[in-house]
């Protein structure tokens, strides 16, 4: 696969240095000849018929400029350096970021998709082809097919999910939301079953939402055909938002969590964990919906804006 570096025009000191690494046809050369191969020093100047020592200078340009990597190696006579060619593609962008601008990265993971769960009965999975594994066996949780699942339910515990973070390095986000249909866990379904739901963000509590059922009165709009009445048929949307002044539940505060505790840009992914604790005031499970279940088309979202 493609290695591609891109470059941005205030990025002063590294434009520079690239433009000063490409200006010489010698290390145009250079980048060329190590197109297929890794060389070292001594091997790249036979081949282009110059001294050692000049080939050592332009390579240490192209290290400089990040376009090769050279490692020591041992060699007959002592140590060598090997060099490799570390991008393929180069993009230089000649307008600066404008911070003024909000951008937004979003990623939908489907609920079968977690990273970690703690699950018990009632509990199961189901795809759009059918149960996966034995409803009320939690081995059923960790069967390869799970990625599969469009809903999925447990009577206590969590599911945790790990997000890629598409956020360049060198930007900051304002704020994060997390949205999902889910409701309460209860064996066949009742209305009036209460559960606290909590999300965690990196670990942190963001805050806890009271269900207050498991809904089965009437088929989900979504629902396949085969999953029976009389067992829950879908939940309500519901969206975390976390802002500098604290977290929000579909617009209302519920927590002084702000988006500077969640450290977001200290990993490549963001973890996002869905449960019951255990000293809830009502430990009554969840059910997840995903695309193709309950009332709303669509898996869980994450949405970042910097």
């Amino acid at each position: 696969m493609a290695k591609i570096k891109e470059y941005r025009i205030d990025e002063v000191d590294a434009v520079c240095s690239l433009g000063k690494a490409l200006s010489s046809p010698v290390r145009l050369e250079i980048l060329q000849l190590l197109y297929r191969d890794s060389l070292i020093i001594g091997e790249i100047a036979k081949k282009l018929d110059i001294p050692a020592s000049s080939t050592a200078f332009h390579l240490k340009i192209l290290e400089q400029a990040g376009l090769v990597r050279m490692e020591e190696q041992p060699g007959t006579r002592g140590s060598t350096k090997l060099c490799t060619r570390k991008v393929d593609a180069l993009t230089i962008h000649t307008t600066k970021r404008n911070l003024d601008v909000k951008e937004v990265f979003s990623a939908e993971m489907p609920v079968g998709a977690y990273s970690s769960c703690e699950v018990s009965p009632t509990c199961g999975l189901y795809s759009e082809e059918g149960s996966i594994g034995i409803d009320d066996r939690e081995f059923s949780f960790y069967l390869p097919e799970r990625i599969r699942a469009g809903f999925l339910w447990t009577s206590s515990g969590y599911v945790e999910y790990k997000f890629a973070n598409g956020v360049p390095s060198e930007c900051k986000v304002d704020r994060l939301s997390i949205s999902m249909e889910l409701c309460s866990e209860a064996p066949g379904y009742r209305e009036d079953w209460k559960s606290d739901i909590t999300v965690w963000i990196n670990g942190i509590d963001c805050g806890t939402w009271t269900c207050p059922g498991d809904f089965g009165a009437r088929r989900g709009r979504l629902m396949p055909s085969d999953w029976p009445i009389g067992s829950t048929q879908y939940g309500m949307l519901k969206t975390w938002e976390v802002r500098k002044d604290g977290t929000y539940l579909n617009g209302e505060y519920i927590s002084d969590v702000s988006i500077d505790m969640l450290n977001v840009m200290e990993k490549p992914y963001v973890k996002v964990r869905i449960g019951n604790k255990e000293d809830a005031r009502y430990v009554g499970g969840f059910n997840l919906f995903g695309k193709h279940f309950g009332d709303y088309d669509q898996d869980i979202i994450l949405a970042m804006e910097y």
